[in-house]
């Protein structure tokens, strides 16, 4: 073995966007695409912060969620690694680590960090998606700060530190020595089930198994199959084949492993079925999102968030209290409801996990969520789509209420928040920029207009000052916002690696019982036609309609 040093060139366009760097498969394959980003992200971890501490000589953790390409990369870090100075790795079994799992294995073992391969929701296999993010000591994304860095940094690359060794074998646990750095594979689920074990009442769960509790949890052939198998099945004795699509596969086995009511067609349909079982849910490509369901019944992310916040004390985790709560800005306002009522605080951030970092480690809220199916807690630093399973089974077995039931009481008790987001994918990006620009031009004269029987009370560009390190992040989504609380925002996303993706979402206020069963694209369909008349959406990106609605 040897560590060698081989000249690169830039490439253009390596900077990481909401969560880590995403490309297609075919990009990364692209000779050193994937070395200069790792390169460039190893200088800048080995020069030393602001508290003079570097990677050299400290613990990375690394895995991935399985999809295609990613045992060839494991390789390619772990060589990389060792040329820069890392003592040791902790490696999930054959490259799998879900990206909760990874946080909690960084802070369970005071890692330095951690290297998550993922492309989280976005399509695997030979054409589909591949992506790279880093996670700091604190287990949760690294700041934009670093990632800025580290884009500079692709920049500027101009050589590789890369071992020659023969690859690793990443199937067996134990212990392996690459150059003078060890390699440890660890169980993948491990270190993730003893952070579950802390937080809920297995023992609750197992007597509803036993007395005949059914659910439907679907994998989508992704990373959290194994985590799902191992707890609900192995640990909590729910009936084998309760968890589908259990085997993660390079493709996700064709399907789009983003659990929401048009990819989980599979599973809606089990649950809307007259034999449905008692609780459905699914996860997504790296297991940190999820989607809950009871019988012909599904949860939106911002009720499912605003009703954990409301019963969290029924959960042994939490039975102090919370807090506080916080959730991205376009996220709906239902959980602000239940933080008034509780007294507690609730803070609204840009979208992506690491805004919530700061204020989890600061002490200063217990759980989060976002409205792409995003929620957690303070048990790690990213979002968990398990958790938010384990957390759903929990209130229904306290309460011995079913999903709708739970849904139902707490829209009666504090309204609900009609909600949806339109998603248009595939924009060209000069258009979507455009369209962008123009918004923002537009919102002196938004301001006071009046649409129908609404008035705009706000119309900015959502700007946030965090409260704990002073940062502030600027041109975060535009907001109008009416008299009565409905609210219309327009953001592009940054998680897509084709095109632009156009999110715009709608939400309205509707306090009374009486008028809680509208479907909801009926009951925001106002607000959508406003979103059109403000922003031209038809005529600039030439959709009559958008690609998804969720």
């Amino acid at each position: 073995m040897a560590i060698q040093t081989i000249p690169t060139q830039t490439f253009a366009g390596q900077r990481p966007g909401t969560s880590g760097l995403r490309k297609k498969v075919t990009v990364f394959r692209q000779r050193h695409y994937l070395e200069n980003f790792v390169q460039s992200l190893f200088d800048v971890l080995n020069a030393p912060d602001a508290a003079g501490e570097a990677l050299h000589g400290k613990t990375l953790v690394l895995g991935g969620d399985g999809r295609y390409h990613n045992r060839e990369a494991v390789q390619t870090i772990l060589k990389m690694a060792a040329a820069n100075g890392v003592q040791r790795v902790l490696l999930g079994q054959g490259g799998i680590l879900s990206t909760p799992a990874v946080s909690a294995v960084i802070r369970r073992h005071h890692a330095f960090g951690g290297i998550v391969l993922s492309a989280s929701h976005n399509p695997g296999g030979v054409d589909g998606d591949f992506g790279i993010k880093y996670n700091a000591s604190n287990g949760g994304p690294a700041t934009e700060t670093l990632t800025e860095a580290v884009y500079a940094r692709t920049q500027a690359v101009t050589q590789l530190r890369i071992s020659d060794a023969a690859d690793l074998a990443i199937d067996a646990l134990g212990v392996q020595q690459l150059e003078h750095m060890q390699v440890e594979v660890i169980d993948s689920v491990a270190d993730y089930l003893a952070v579950m074990r802390e937080l809920f009442d297995f023992d609750l769960l197992r007597g509803m198994f036993a007395r005949g509790f059914t659910m439907r949890v679907d994998a989508m052939n992704a990373v959290g199959g194994p985590y799902a198998k191992a707890i609900l099945e192995g640990e909590l004795g729910a009936p084998a084949g309760t968890v589908v699509n259990a085997t993660p596969l390079e493709d996700f086995g064709g399907l789009h492993p983003d659990p929401n009511p048009v990819n989980a067609e599979d599973l809606i349909s089990h649950m809307m079925a007259a034999d449905a079982p008692d609780f459905g849910a699914a996860m997504d490509g790296d297991a940190d999102r999820n989607m809950v369901l009871g019988r012909n019944f599904v949860v939106t992310p911002s009720d499912s968030l605003a009703l954990l916040t409301a019963h969290a004390k029924l959960i042994p985790g939490y039975k102090a209290g919370l807090l506080g709560v916080a959730r991205s800005m376009p996220t709906s306002a239902a959980v602000d409801r239940v933080a008034q009522a509780l007294g507690i605080a609730c803070f609204e951030t840009p979208t992506g996990w690491k805004f919530f970092g700061n204020l989890l480690d600061a002490g200063r809220v217990t759980l989060c969520g976002e409205e792409s199916y995003g929620t957690g807690s303070s048990h790690v630093r990213e979002k968990d789509g398990l958790w938010a399973i384990l957390a759903w089974l929990s209130l229904q077995g306290a309460t011995g209420r079913s999903v709708e039931s739970l849904v139902r009481e707490h829209w009666q008790t504090y309204g609900r928040n009609y909600y949806s987001r339109h998603d248009y994918e595939g924009v060209a990006v000069e258009a979507a920029n455009a369209l962008m620009a123009d918004l923002r031009g537009a919102l002196p004269g938004l301001m006071g207009q009046v649409f129908g029987s609404r008035s705009v009370t706000l119309a900015d560009d959502f700007s946030y000052h965090d409260p704990i390190d002073g940062s502030v992040s600027r041109a975060q989504g535009v907001r109008l916002i009416f008299n009565d609380g409905a609210r219309v925002i327009f953001r592009l996303s940054g998680t897509g690696t084709e095109g632009a993706t156009l999110r715009v979402y709608l939400e309205r206020y509707e306090p009374d019982p009486m008028l809680q069963d509208v479907p909801v694209q009926t009951a925001l369909a106002e607000l959508a036609g406003i979103a059109e008349q403000v922003a031209g959406i038809a005529s600039r990106t030439g959709m009559n309609g958008p690609s998804v609605a969720t």
